[in-house]
């Protein structure tokens, strides 16, 4: 029963409610066909900033940033709730980071993991029962934040899923951390 509930289900589930809007996706059309097409692409690409190109920014990814903040003030000016767009609240781009703060936060809580690997190693004997498995899940920890970092800073299906992924495997071995304490 539980498989044709989610078949179901599958069948209900709809983009959100930014990227239904009518005004968000022609948009992204009209903006798609002036810009991203023939000589006005070599032109974007031209004018794109380095760190955008190395972060793997495209043109239509800028219309659809250019869109979505057009289509939050419409929005915010019929007097709206601000939506999503593909799953996601609007963040405002600084740089290259899609989500500066997240991504500062997660770059930090690396960092802060890090200097604990680093002191963990150097003030406890490796000799110690727990030392691999504690010095395994600091690795783990790193990686993680590492991951989260990069997804905070350019969201793509990659960064998204090793994000995830990692942030999982952060629970699952303290689980095991857990147990074997």
């Amino acid at each position: 029963m539980a498989p044709f509930l989610v078949l179901f289900l599958a069948g209900v589930v709809a983009a959100s409610r930014g990227d239904r809007e009518p005004v968000y996706r022609d948009c992204v059309t009209l903006c798609e066909r002036n810009n991203c097409t023939g000589s006005r692409l070599t032109d974007f690409r031209a004018e794109q900033p380095l760190y955008m190109r190395v972060t793997g920014w495209t043109c239509l990814d800028d219309c659809r940033y250019q869109c979505m903040w057009y289509t939050v003030s419409l929005y915010l000016k019929e007097g709206h709730e601000v939506p999503q767009f593909h799953g996601k609240w609007p963040f405002s781009r600084f740089l290259f980071f899609q989500e500066p703060a997240s991504a500062l936060a997660s770059f930090l809580n690396g960092v802060a993991s890090l200097l604990m690997l680093l002191r963990y190693r150097s003030s406890v004997p490796s000799s110690c029962q727990m030392y691999r498995t504690c010095l395994a899940f600091s690795m783990v920890s790193v990686n993680a934040w590492f991951w989260s970092t990069i997804f905070h800073t350019r969201d793509t299906a990659l960064t998204e899923k090793m994000d995830y992924f990692c942030a999982s495997s952060v629970i699952l071995h303290s689980i095991y951390l857990c147990c074997m304490r």
